[in-house]
């Protein structure tokens, strides 16, 4: 299985964590400009389209582009017949017609962007949707006939208490959604926060709260039938994102668009992270990966699933003794932080929280 990621970097406005490649429009043109940028670079990769299973449009803000440029955008597209064909959206700038023209052109799978359901939390964010604006999107979504509807979610917000967090977990159940990926907001360089942090005017919230809320998360979406299936992951009725799952698999995917990342015929791709530079030329370089590397990104990226990593599979892929030539294991699973059950490797209830004390092993 291969996936298309196409990255749309335009926001109406920008939220204050994100740390993502994105940028106010100056004007319409600029985004059409953009498009036509991004047409040339998918082109590019014609030779490939057969073998897509998975497309993935985020962002920046895809939903934020008009009816005709989410026309376009699909368009370009229409030769790919993936399994999943997910768009990132955010609530206040979703239409019925770009809901109807996403059922048309086969999207079958929304991730939205609600961050949280509380409207003074949602501000303190720099979000401009409202709570009444959530519902209002996955109504006519399910009216529509897109079932497959992931919502994100941010905790550990400043200001946030546990009755907050509850009230988002008790509206995620009356939404009866089928995903759910939920973070710690993480302070990032770059972003607003991080400048208000360096004047003393952010602080990050307490790690025992932080853990506590993660803990709540856990239970609360576990008791609603949510499967817990990688450590900020969580899908009812085994509809995982597809996507996502080779990200975590060291599966194949193409990226295009400005800033975005690939993983093809063993090179890892990034592309320019700036307009004017994106609209010369695509990528800004490519990087052959080790057998080294890429058995560090399994191992990594593996172990962030819940049912962690097949050890013969490793073994036999890369020609190893994974316990010999990561001997620090034994320490970690002495301290009860990973297990060995039925021939995998995985992260125990203990090591989901502490997760990056175990990923330091393969660095």
């Amino acid at each position: 299985m291969k996936g298309l990621y196409v990255h749309i970097p335009f926001c109406e406005s920008i939220c204050h964590y994100c740390d993502f490649v994105k940028r106010v429009p100056k004007d319409q043109v600029m985004i059409d400009r953009y498009l036509t940028a991004l047409s040339e670079e998918i082109k590019s990769y014609q030779h490939h389209f057969p073998t897509i299973e998975t497309i993935y449009i985020g962002g920046g803000t895809p939903s934020m582009l008009t009816v005709e440029q989410l026309t376009r955008l699909f368009d370009m597209l229409k030769d790919i017949h993936p399994v999943e064909y997910t768009i990132e959206v955010n609530p206040e700038s979703y239409s019925e017609k770009k809901g109807e023209l996403f059922k048309n052109y086969g999207i079958n799978r929304v991730s939205l962007g609600v961050q949280t359901f509380n409207d003074h939390l949602l501000n303190y964010l720099n979000r401009k949707h409202k709570e009444d604006d959530i519902f209002a999107v996955v109504h006519h979504l399910k009216k529509v006939g897109i079932p497959r509807i992931s919502i994100d979610l941010i905790y550990a917000i400043p200001g946030q208490t546990m009755e907050l967090l509850d009230y988002d977990l008790d509206m995620i159940e009356k939404l009866d959604i089928t995903h759910v990926s939920c973070y710690s907001l993480i302070l990032e360089e770059k972003t607003y926060f991080y400048h208000q942090y360096l004047r003393g005017k952010f602080h990050e919230m307490d790690q025992d709260m932080e853990a506590t809320m993660y803990d709540r998360v856990m239970k609360r979406l576990k008791k609603q039938g949510f499967e817990h299936y990688e450590i900020s992951n969580y899908a009812k009725d085994k509809h995982y994102s597809l996507h996502n799952l080779l990200y975590w698999t060291l599966g194949e995917y193409i990226g295009v668009g400005m800033g975005a990342h690939g993983f093809v015929d063993g090179y890892r791709t990034y592309n320019k992270r700036h307009l004017n530079g994106y609209l010369e030329s695509f990528q800004d370089h490519k990087d052959e990966q080790t057998q080294e590397m890429m058995l560090q990104d399994d191992l990594i990226f593996g172990l962030r699933k819940i049912e962690g990593i097949s050890i013969a599979d490793i073994e036999q892929k890369y020609q190893i003794d994974l316990f010999k030539t990561y001997p620090k294991l034994k320490e970690k699973e002495a301290f009860g932080l990973i297990e060995v059950v039925d021939g995998k490797l995985r992260l125990t209830e203990k090591g989901i929280f502490l997760g990056n004390q175990v990923f330091m092993v393969f660095v």
